[in-house]
């Protein structure tokens, strides 16, 4: 170490005199960059102090340096984010994006004060729920309706609920991990239920129910096994079959539907996903499901079915802690409006409008998203491929279906390095790595993103040298 290096080192305060540094505090404020500074500074020292020769940068290169490092510590790491993956629903993306009409109603909750618990006609306090309930008793036939944060919660509140130190009886076949290592037994024991498995893995009869119903039995459980498949030899309980033995003895049926589908999803080539109209037709008592899936709106956990059992949900202390926000109310309650509309819902609908999209629609777009990559004669070449797409990740990933993809090549340049300049570029996008190719989905890219997903590729290529030709 050398004592004129470390006199070097420019003081914190010259350092915030620079403009770069001056623009920083502008646009995250005056402490975060001093402190940021202080940091970078004294790491600097130690650096220094440490080294027998070590390279001081002039005044403006250090501040600039400095500067840049600070605008990527603070960068906001919840960004909008181009889903090029082809999974529709994916979870680390945020599931199901929201309708145009659902944004604008969170947008004019969000910026006013609501009348989330107040009934304006009496000026009486009300219920927050009273916003979807009706909706939803309309649109699934239902008696009643709760909302909570999503749908493990809302299984969490039905078994606290309904039976918090009795048993729960379910097939062992349906002890499903719902993502995140949560174990539908744990959530069973955090609930106060205690787990009563019957059959096996692959069959499950109804007498083995019936065998395992005694005085401590508090509700008999089905669960969707929405992501996976059991196939070969197989036997499972319809759920009309364990509501006619539930009412035979006395006992509610809880229906954990997952998807929360309230279209029949064989409109899209989909089969077996329960629809939470019918569960309550067939005479379910709860049926349990997911906002943010199928059902195309924002993340919460949906209860439905006769009110009597609807009513022990919304009185049971954890429903406070479980409750949703007014944002996901308003996004909610529009949701459901467009599903009274018909076609409307299948229009604007993302997730709906994206199922219903045909592979003409996405071959030719995926051709001509193609055709302009290659007009740039950049490092990055672009061919239109035919592939297919997922409707969920950890969630029912079996259901596919067919799309077109513009596959990227950047000559010798690694794929997983392609792959991350276009996450972390602006717009950020997120594709699909498949058998050492990069795939960009155009499934899940909204039309209008076209442009700003070229504008990603043509930024990415300036940082990959060009091959001569």
């Amino acid at each position: 170490m050398k004592t004129d290096d470390l006199r070097n080192i420019p003081s914190v305060s010259r350092l915030l005199d620079s403009p770069a540094l001056q623009k920083l505090v502008d646009r995250i404020g005056h402490h975060a960059v001093v402190e940021g500074v202080r940091q970078r500074v004294e790491a600097l020292r130690t650096r220094v102090h440490q080294a027998s020769e070590a390279y001081v940068p002039a005044l403006t290169e250090l501040a600039d340096q400095i500067a840049e490092s600070i605008r990527r510590e603070t960068k906001p790491t919840l960004l909008p984010t181009i889903n090029a993956t082809g999974v529709l629903l994916h979870t680390g993306l945020g599931r199901a994006p929201l309708a145009a009409s659902a944004v604008e109603a969170m947008r004019a909750i969000a910026s006013e004060y609501a009348s989330v618990e107040l009934d304006l006609s009496s000026g009486k306090r009300s219920q927050r729920v009273v916003a979807v309930e009706p909706l939803l008793q309309e649109l699934c036939g239902a008696e009643a309706a709760c909302v909570v944060n999503n749908n493990a919660g809302a299984t969490m509140l039905a078994l606290a609920a309904v039976a918090a130190g009795r048993e729960v009886i379910v097939s062992r076949g349906q002890l499903i991990e719902i993502g995140g290592n949560f174990r539908l037994p744990d959530v069973m024991a955090t609930s106060g239920a205690t787990l009563r498995e019957v059959g096996t893995t692959n069959r499950t009869h109804l007498d083995d129910y019936r065998r395992a119903i005694h005085e401590d039995t508090a509700a008999l459980l089905l669960v969707h096994p929405s992501n996976f498949v059991v196939q070969g030899f197989t036997k499972s309980v319809e759920l009309r079959e364990l509501v006619s033995l539930g009412r035979e003895c006395q006992l509610p049926v809880i229906h954990d539907i997952g998807s929360g589908a309230l279209l029949d999803m064989a409109e899209y080539e989909f089969r077996d996903e329960p629809v939470a109209t019918e569960s309550v037709r067939q005479g379910a008592d709860l049926v349990l499901f997911s906002g943010d899936k199928l059902l195309g709106g924002p993340q919460c956990g949906i209860a439905i079915g006769r009110r009597r059992w609807v009513e022990q949900l919304t009185q049971h202390p954890m429903a406070r802690a479980l409750r949703v926000d007014k944002l996901t109310l308003a996004a909610l309650a529009a949701t459901l409006r467009l599903y009274r509309q018909g076609d409307v819902a299948r229009r604007e609908i993302p997730l709906l409008a994206m199922l219903s999209t045909t592979e003409d629609e996405l071959e030719v777009r995926a051709r001509q998203l193609a055709e302009r990559i290659n007009a740039w004669h950049g490092a990055v070449a672009a061919e239109a491929v035919a592939d297919v797409s997922y409707l969920g990740g950890g969630s029912i990933p079996a259901q596919q279906m067919p799309t077109w993809c513009v596959d990227l090549d950047a000559a010798d340049e690694n794929v997983d390095r392609l792959a991350a300049g276009l996450r972390v570029g602006t717009p950020s996008v997120v594709g699909r790595v498949r058998r050492g190719r990069l795939l960009l989905d155009l499934r899940s890219i909204f039309p209008r993103q076209d442009d700003a997903l070229l504008l990603a590729v043509k930024q990415l290529d300036v940082t990959i040298e060009p091959s001569g030709e």
